[in-house]
């Protein structure tokens, strides 16, 4: 499963004239409205595609320009972003289940749980596979002496 995360991005624009710099801004500025959505492939394997926002939280501008002409002027506009997006955990195989095993109680208020039936289901032919086509035994158990059953050892008593 997905975990939804916003990762907060920083853009330094550096420029020594304010011109560039404002050329620059003025390309980025018009996509975002607050947020600009892109599309990803997020699992490619899957056939998963995600709307994916990105979010301008705010911009400043700062001038390091005093006066003095042997000074270097520096204009940095300063962009902070939000992208909101999807880390997966890892990914892992395991053997196909082969054998279902559930266990009906009788609850009875005055004594500790007493198992009365167990269901049993397993493939038939048990190699079968997930794509062959197949059927299914299924074996039912009743306990009519209705020992009590231990949940921690798995065992009557």
């Amino acid at each position: 499963m997905p975990v939804p995360y916003n990762l907060d991005v920083v853009l330094y624009i550096l420029a020594k004239q304010s011109d560039d710099a404002l050329q620059i801004v003025e390309q980025i500025l018009p996509y975002f409205q607050p947020d600009y959505t892109i599309t990803v492939n997020d699992m490619a394997d899957m056939g998963i595609k995600r709307d994916i926002p990105i979010i301008l939280n705010g911009i400043t501008y700062e001038d390091s320009y005093e006066g003095d002409f042997e000074q270097r002027r520096a204009l940095i506009y300063t962009m902070n972003f939000t992208c909101k997006f999807y880390l997966y955990g890892p990914v892992t195989s395991s053997n196909i289940i082969r054998t279902v095993q559930a266990d009906q109680f009788a609850d009875l208020p005055d004594k500790s749980p007493k198992r009365e039936q167990r269901l049993t289901v397993t493939p038939d032919p048990v190699s079968a596979d997930a794509d062959d086509d197949f059927g299914f035994n299924e074996v039912s158990s009743f306990f009519t002496d209705a020992k009590t059953f231990n949940p921690v050892t798995g065992e009557d008593e």
